[in-house]
């Protein structure tokens, strides 16, 4: 059987985006063990009818033919190589691949419009091309800005007298020229709803052969208005949403079932009754579909039940994480622990610990240490989030329960200051903590008189030389009336030692301004980037009690 081989990769020196994406897509296939054209197709699979997604010639072709591949072709691929080179994050490669080709699709535009239209002779215009030309004559600038805001004045050329160098900077420069494609490319905009309005523009911008590559770009993607050509418009930029990875999932599907069938936006109108509009206004927002348009996309794709059930099944999630992230958006901006411990309930246990208030500002919730698959809760966060003051609310509750808490603060705590209560069995400031003096304090801790463990900063004490009873702890506390909270940075926490992996068991706790997309492993629940926070917001967080659901909470100061 013959070596697998790297593939001759095209020669795309003047293409230096569409050159980025290709030499990705070589190392990632690189990256997955080279595997052949047909296994990749396989690896893609094939439709609801039993057809393959993606040929293995259409394979062959996005990595050796000179031209910016399909879309659709990219996405699939990428996330076959993705999954074979046991890629992380799946969906962010083929983001990332995405926003590699919408670069390679704007320089392909861009070239289009500053390259004239030499390769067929001036006498074979149509005329049709210079029709159109006439008709904008009037709106052509001879003044035109440069990219830093100059005006840039060119004289014209003499053809009889000019020299090569006047030749050249003439084709550098022809701003007449430029102007009118920029026309052309703002009515394309202008008419990117009315895609029958854009074909019969477009299909006379092609009857020029110089114009025709322009007019294909522009087709494909939706251009962005020019104020004048040549500069980057970021008119049609939007804040990214906070379902972005279930919303990037959903569309993929949806892409998957469209790009198959191609169909326009418009065939989406007239067979779903939902407008080419509003279809566009979602792929371009990152809103989420109504959940009636999806059904009616299932319909008319005849999609097999398995299919329609993973379509709404994205749809529930992304929805979920939306009203997630609007619940967060309401919670209360301050409450003070007195206010919180008022609602709690007065018949809970004793072991009932106070995380935080709910978004209507009347409901406190928490985690009952009595019960759940480990008596363990975690608290994560990075440095000012609020994981300390999340920590003290906690032992505070505790201990106006009657339940005796031993602290350990290996740094500088808000936790330290509660050593002289009532209550507080021992306090460790170390940065270790040794064996029999933990053996000691919690000696007298019996399933009817329960001793709990409070840490800040755990990530120090993960070495510690009591870890074996820590861990004894998260095995045996129901029967022995133990149990631990522990509290730590969110990025440490998630490289932590054998024992305090066993806490992350307990699949419940508090993430506070989290900062990576997979910070609910720490908790037990998928999080993925909907709750991702840019910036650290004191108090804020999310709460995860053991039974899937993953509430917005306020903590108490």
């Amino acid at each position: 059987m013959a070596a697998a081989q790297p593939w001759k990769r095209p020669n795309l020196v003047a293409q230096p985006y569409l050159k980025e994406l290709n030499d990705e897509l070589h190392d990632l296939r690189l990256d997955a063990g080279l595997p052949s054209a047909r296994t990749i197709r396989d690896r893609i699979g094939k439709d609801a009818q039993g057809y393959w997604i993606v040929n293995h010639q259409a394979v062959l072709d996005a990595f050796q033919k000179p031209e910016r591949p399909k879309l659709g072709h990219i996405e699939v691929i990428v996330g076959a190589l993705a999954e074979a080179a046991r890629r992380n994050d799946v969906d962010g490669e083929v983001d990332r691949f995405k926003d590699l080709w919408m670069q390679a699709a704007r320089e392909t535009i861009a070239q289009a419009s500053v390259r004239l239209p030499t390769d067929s002779p001036a006498s074979s215009r149509d005329d049709d091309a210079r029709g159109l030309a006439e008709a904008f004559k009037d709106l052509l600038m001879e003044d035109i800005e440069d990219t830093d805001g100059r005006t840039a004045q060119v004289p014209p050329v003499d053809p009889d007298t000019a020299t090569n160098a006047d030749h050249s900077a003439a084709a550098q420069f022809n701003y007449a020229e430029e102007s009118l494609k920029g026309l052309i490319i703002n009515a394309a905009q202008a008419l990117w709803h009315d895609k029958d309005a854009l074909r019969v523009f477009l299909g006379v911008v092609r009857r020029s052969e110089g114009f025709a590559q322009m007019a294909d770009a522009v087709e494909e993607q939706r251009p962005a208005n020019a104020t004048f050509y040549g500069v980057k418009s970021r008119e049609f930029e939007v804040e990214r949403s906070p379902a972005r990875l279930e919303l990037v999932k959903l569309r993929n599907l949806l892409d998957e079932h469209r790009l198959k069938r191609q169909w326009s936006f418009t065939d989406m109108e007239n067979q779903t009754g939902i407008s080419a509009d509003a279809w566009i206004h979602w792929y371009t927002h990152d809103e989420l579909p109504t959940r009636e348009a999806l059904v009616a996309f299932s319909h008319m794709a005849h999609l097999m039940p398995e299919d329609h059930i993973l379509l709404l099944g994205l749809w529930d999630a992304a929805h979920d994480a939306l009203e997630r992230q609007e619940r967060s958006d309401v919670m209360p901006s301050r409450v003070t622990f007195d206010e919180a411990w008022t609602m709690r309930d007065p018949a809970a246990s004793r072991l009932w610990a106070l995380a935080g208030v709910g978004d209507d500002g009347l409901t406190v919730y928490g985690p009952d240490l009595a019960c759940g698959t480990a008596p363990a809760f975690v608290v994560a966060g990075p440095a000012r989030s609020g994981r300390s003051t999340a920590l003290v609310n906690i032992a505070r509750s505790l201990l106006k329960a009657g339940t005796r808490v031993v602290l350990a603060a290996p740094r500088p705590s808000p936790l330290r200051e509660l050593a002289d209560q009532d209550g507080v069995v021992a306090c460790f400031v170390e940065d270790d903590i040794r064996h029999d003096e933990l053996k000691e304090a919690l000696s007298v801790a019996f399933s009817d008189s329960p001793i709990v463990v409070v840490m800040d900063d755990a990530e120090v004490l993960g070495n510690c030389d009591a870890r074996h009873l820590l861990q004894d702890v998260l095995q045996h506390g129901f029967d022995k009336g133990m149990a631990l909270v522990l509290g730590g940075n969110e990025d440490e926490l998630q490289q932590s030692p054998y024992w305090m992996d066993r806490v992350c068991r307990a699949h419940r706790g508090l993430l506070l301004s989290p900062q990576q997309w997979n910070a609910g492993d720490l908790i037990g629940v998928k999080t993925g980037h909907s709750i991702i926070s840019s910036t650290v917001t004191p108090g804020r967080g999310w709460l995860h009690l053991g039974d899937g659901r993953l509430l917005a909470v306020t903590v108490p100061r």
